[in-house]
């Protein structure tokens, strides 16, 4: 079963949608050294890479936040 079955949008979808609404896209850094990512390995509409103690000042001052 898959998400276009059921009617959601993919991954490519929503990265679109969010960069075309301008949202500020963030990565978490702790996840980025887990996997061995490299800033590289990111579309370059995610300017900033950091840990949850920045971020959660971040989001509590944000109209809308989600954390993966």
């Amino acid at each position: 079963m898959s998400v276009k079955t059921k009617g959601v949008a993919s991954i490519q979808e929503l990265r679109d949608a969010c960069v075309e609404a301008d949202v500020k896209l963030i990565a978490c850094q702790m996840t980025v050294d887990l996997f061995g990512y490299d800033k590289s390995d990111f579309i370059p509409e995610v300017t900033e890479w950091v840990g949850a103690a920045t971020f959660l000042p971040m989001a509590q001052k944000a109209d809308v936040s989600l954390f993966v």
